[in-house]
C-alpha cells in the first residue's frame, strides 16, 4: 500500500509541477492555453535531445530556458493579440498550437516512442520494509516541493511576486500604479511555460516520449486546474496530489476506468464546491 501512495505521489507531482504553470497563465493572461501540454511534450523531446550529449543536468536547464524563451515569444506574439478577443478563439489558437507541435516533434524525432535514460545519480533505490523504491521517484516529488516552495516565495516575499498578486487580481489598476503589466504577463507566461518544459524532461525517464503525450497529459492538469481552482496555487497542488492517488489507484484496480475517475471527480467537486479546493491567486 505504501509503494502505491508513493506512486501517486510521484504522478501528483509531475501534474503539479504542470499544470501550476496553467494557474500561473490563467492567473494574469486569463488564457486556457490547451497548448500547454505541447509545451510539456517538446519540453521533453528537448531535455531528452541535450541529455544525450551534455547530460541529464543540462538537458534540464536548456528545456527549462527555451521553453521559458518560447513562452515570452508566445505572450508577445499570440497572447497579447488575443486578450481582448472571445475566449473561444484563443481557446481554438492554442488548441491549433498544439496540433502545429504535435506535426514539429513528428517531423524531427519521428512517430517512435523514446525514453530518456535515468540519470547515474538517481538510479539507486530506497528499501521499504523489503520493497525497494527508486530513487529517481523521489527526486520528482522533491522537485515538485521545490517548485512548491519556489513559487511560494516569489509571490509572497518578492516585488514581482506582489506585482503578479496584484495584477492577477485586478490588472487595470495595477498598470495605473506605474507597474508594466505586459511586460510582467511576459515574465508570468515564460515562468509557466518554463514549468512545462521542467515537467516534461523530469518525466521522460518515466513516461515514453510520444508526440501524442501532449494531449493525453494535459487533459489530467486541466483536471487539476478546476478541481484546484482556476487561480489557486495552493488548490493546485492539493488538487494534483489527489489526482495522482485517484489515478494510481484506478490503474492498480480499475485500468478499464482509470481515465474516467479523476473526471468523475473533478464533477463532484464542481457540483460541491464549484470554486475549486483554493479561494484566490495565493
Amino acid at each position: 500500500m505504501a509503494i502505491q501512495i508513493l506512486n501517486g505521489l510521484v504522478y501528483g507531482s509531475l501534474l503539479y509541477v504542470l499544470s501550476v504553470g496553467l494557474v500561473l497563465i490563467f492567473g494574469l493572461r486569463r488564457v486556457v492555453n490547451f497548448a500547454h501540454g505541447g509545451m510539456f511534450m517538446i519540453g521533453g523531446y528537448v531535455g531528452y535531445t541535450v541529455s544525450a550529449t551534455a547530460g541529464f543536468g543540462a538537458g534540464v536547464l536548456v528545456s527549462v530556458l527555451a521553453m521559458a524563451v518560447f513562452g515570452v515569444l508566445l505572450d508577445r506574439f499570440v497572447f497579447r493579440q488575443l486578450q481582448d478577443h472571445d475566449p473561444i478563439v484563443t481557446v481554438l489558437v492554442t488548441f491549433g498550437i498544439l496540433l502545429v507541435l504535435e506535426d514539429v516533434a513528428k517531423t524531427v524525432w519521428g512517430n517512435e516512442m523514446l525514453s530518456l535514460p535515468m540519470p547515474q545519480a538517481l538510479s539507486g533505490v530506497v528499501m521499504l520494509g523489503d520493497t525497494g523504491f527508486p530513487v529517481y521517484r523521489l527526486f520528482v516529488v522533491g522537485v515538485a516541493i521545490v517548485v512548491a516552495l519556489g513559487l511560494g516565495l516569489w509571490l509572497r516575499c518578492s516585488r514581482a511576486g506582489l506585482f503578479v498578486r496584484a495584477a492577477s487580481v485586478d490588472p487595470v489598476t495595477t498598470g495605473m500604479q506605474g507597474v508594466n503589466t505586459e511586460r510582467l504577463s511576459a515574465i508570468v507566461v515564460g515562468v509557466g511555460i518554463g514549468l512545462a518544459g521542467l515537467a516534461g524532461t523530469v518525466s521522460a525517464p518515466l513516461l515514453a516520449l510520444a508526440p501524442s503525450i501532449g494531449a493525453s497529459i494535459v487533459i489530467d492538469a486541466f483536471i487539476v486546474v478546476v478541481t484546484g481552482g482556476l487561480t489557486s496555487f495552493t488548490g493546485a497542488f492539493i488538487a494534483a496530489m489527489l489526482i495522482g492517488q485517484v489515478h494510481n489507484w484506478g490503474v492498480a484496480f480499475v485500468p478499464a476506468a482509470a481515465s474516467l475517475i479523476p473526471l468523475l471527480l473533478m464533477v463532484c467537486v464542481l457540483i460541491w464546491r464549484p470554486q475549486g479546493f483554493g479561494k484566490n491567486a495565493a
